[in-house]
């Protein structure tokens, strides 16, 4: 059966492929420089968010997305907030650290940075003047780790925050297609988080694409530092009119007015929902309300096994009552047949 453990290990949608096979004999200038599937890509992004002042640029994964983000954005001296389970600081091997910059974690436990952790490590940092490492930006995630989907009211709060602090904001959208798709979103909408945040990224390879991340940034600073350190960091890729490619038909409009990139983040949510209500209906525990294409349940140590080994879904903590947190993810490629078969056999655990 289809596997449930994460949302990348699919290729890619057949659009895509169709997009990157009907361009495969083309020649083109490399490192996203001239070509006109990254022109166009640009293009259509910047449409998307209302925003002709903005730079797009490409990474090819998220990981080298963030380096480049974050630490373009800070000095030597300067560090970055973010949520104790934010990826930068548990799941990127320390990369901001080694890069020489400092990530200043609070002791938010749901995933979403909130304005009273912020400043409580704002105050503590910056209480003995020049001794410690001085927030210069916040960093967010949307979805979050556990799969929640920022509100623009909770959005805003923290963004007005960072904003009364003078501190440039950062947002990992690895999984933005599954976040802005979500009923969960309410009014937030791509054209809002290009108006209030310094840099964003958009995930392809979490929705879609067969790898790559365009990246939005607004920053003056990071505007001028990215193209080097993208290089630097070793992110450059000399074929980089692939990634046009992939963005270029995403964002390409269909006929109803919608980009491929919405369609294929709903079809993982749909999926997800689906599944997230037949478990509860088999009486399984869910872990928290995850309105997105990733789904957390509690199970006794030998249920989480038994789903693991079918589904190959991960168990991400054990719980101090010996329980297994686990997780559930789906993607474009989900199929609806796919959950109702996990379903099926989940009845007979």
């Amino acid at each position: 059966m289809r596997m449930f453990r994460n949302d990348y290990s699919e290729g890619a949608a057949p659009e895509i492929l169709e997009a990157l096979i009907a361009t495969n004999d083309e020649q083109h200038v490399g490192y996203t420089e001239g070509d006109p599937h990254c022109a166009r890509a640009r293009a259509l992004i910047r449409e998307a968010c209302r925003r002709d002042d903005v730079d797009v640029e490409f990474c090819f994964g998220g990981t080298s997305a963030n380096i480049v983000g974050v630490t373009g954005m800070l000095r030597d001296w300067e560090g970055v907030i973010c949520t104790r389970d934010g990826h930068i600081n548990v799941h990127e091997t320390g990369a901001i650290a080694a890069c020489g910059r400092t990530v200043l974690a609070t002791r938010d436990a749901d995933g979403f940075l909130s304005p009273e952790e912020a400043e409580r490590v704002w105050a503590f940092q910056t209480g003995t003047g020049r001794h410690m490492t001085r927030p210069a930006a916040i960093y967010l995630s949307n979805t979050t780790e556990l799969g929640g989907v920022w509100s623009k009211t909770r959005f805003d709060a923290i963004c007005d925050w960072a904003d009364s602090h003078g501190l440039k904001i950062f947002l990992d959208g690895a999984r933005l297609g599954s976040a802005l798709a979500s009923p969960a979103a309410e009014d937030l909408t791509l054209e809002h988080i290009a108006m209030r945040t310094s840099a964003f990224t958009i995930g392809g390879t979490k929705n879609g694409l067969l790898f790559g991340e365009a990246m939005v940034i607004a920053d003056p600073a990071l505007k001028e530092s990215f193209p080097y350190l993208i290089k630097e960091r070793g992110g450059l890729m000399a074929k980089g009119r692939l990634l046009g490619v992939q963005f270029a038909r995403a964002f390409e409009k269909d006929a109803d007015g919608e980009a491929l990139y919405w369609k294929l983040a709903r079809n993982a949510n749909e999926c997800a929902f689906r599944l997230r209500e037949g478990l509860i209906a088999l009486g399984f525990e869910p872990a928290g309300d995850a309105p997105s294409n990733q789904q957390f349940f509690c199970f006794e140590a030998a249920v989480a096994a038994k789903f693991a080994k079918l589904a190959g879904c991960e168990i991400f903590e054990s719980l101090p009552d010996g329980r297994q947190l686990t997780r559930f993810v789906c993607s474009w490629a989900t199929r609806l047949d796919d959950v109702d078969e996990l379903l099926a056999r989940a009845a007979a655990f």
